[in-house]
């Protein structure tokens, strides 16, 4: 498990949080965050990669294979998102209306195909924990955009989940084979958190990326602070993420309907 963060560094334009040309840290994926100003344009043009552009916050037009949508998210907390999954080849121009913030996401693919707009309409949202397990203490929305189900063409799988202040996600703590990134973001710029993986433990906070690429993980958020983060995992060649979930056994009686009666009987 790595974590980093690179607030101190980060500038207008595109910063490179992982590179696959100098360390891919065994994600097999570049991942950065783009920054623009009104006015800003920029450009994809991968000729083997396949990309994924994510709105985090702002307003931006993607533009595409003479396609154009006009996309507007304030924030990541109370509105829907807007991602854009391309393959190789394809060209990308984004024009910024104000400040925004967008997640990028690239892999490898030899496989063509037509790029993909998930909409504030397609996302798929779960809501977890919110019917009273463990006292309501992991409640959270797990938002998919594209997996191995809506997106079989591709070699990556990206969602958020929306963490509520002082609650658990990624909770019981479980693994799969396949490494994930998690890339947080936080209502507020001092927002922090803590992060459990492989037996280690760190703190996050706005900005900070985590890889993990083996072991069972899980996080929390301060109580106040509402943490968003895109999770993005890359298919392992004959073992691609299928929904994939491992629980760690130590703690797979979390999951009993009667989990919260050592604390509160019959509460």
């Amino acid at each position: 498990m790595t974590y980093f963060n690179k607030n101190a560094q980060l500038k207008n334009g595109y910063n490179a949080y992982i590179d696959t040309a100098v360390d891919d840290m065994g994600t097999q994926m570049d991942v950065g965050l783009l920054l623009m100003e009104d006015g800003d344009t920029f450009v994809f043009d991968e000729a083997e990669k396949e990309v994924a552009v994510l709105l985090f916050s702002g307003k931006v037009t993607y533009e595409w294979s003479g396609k154009k949508v006009e996309a507007d998210r304030p924030d990541c907390f109370h509105h829907e998102a807007y991602c854009l999954l391309a393959g190789k080849g394809t060209k990308i121009t984004l024009t910024a209306h104000g400040h925004s913030e967008l997640y990028i996401q690239k892999t490898l693919n030899d496989k063509p195909y037509e790029a993909v707009m998930y909409t504030p309409e397609t996302v798929q949202t779960e809501y977890k924990g919110s019917n009273g397990e463990l006292m309501g203490c992991m409640e959270r929305e797990i938002k998919t955009f594209f997996d191995l189900d809506n997106a079989p063409f591709s070699n990556m799988v990206l969602g958020e989940v929306l963490n509520h202040p002082g609650k658990w996600s990624s909770y019981p703590p479980h693994h799969h084979p396949q490494p994930e990134v998690y890339f947080y973001r936080f209502d507020y710029p001092a927002g922090f958190g803590a992060g459990f993986a492989n037996g280690e433990i760190f703190q996050t906070g706005h900005n900070g990326l985590a890889v993990i690429n083996h072991g069972f993980h899980s996080q929390t958020a301060a109580p106040g602070y509402a943490m968003c983060y895109a999770w993005g995992i890359r298919h392992l060649d004959g073992d691609p993420w299928d929904k994939t979930r491992i629980d760690d056994e130590e703690h797979e009686w979390l999951w009993k309907a009667d989990a919260n009666d050592h604390i509160y009987p019959n509460h």
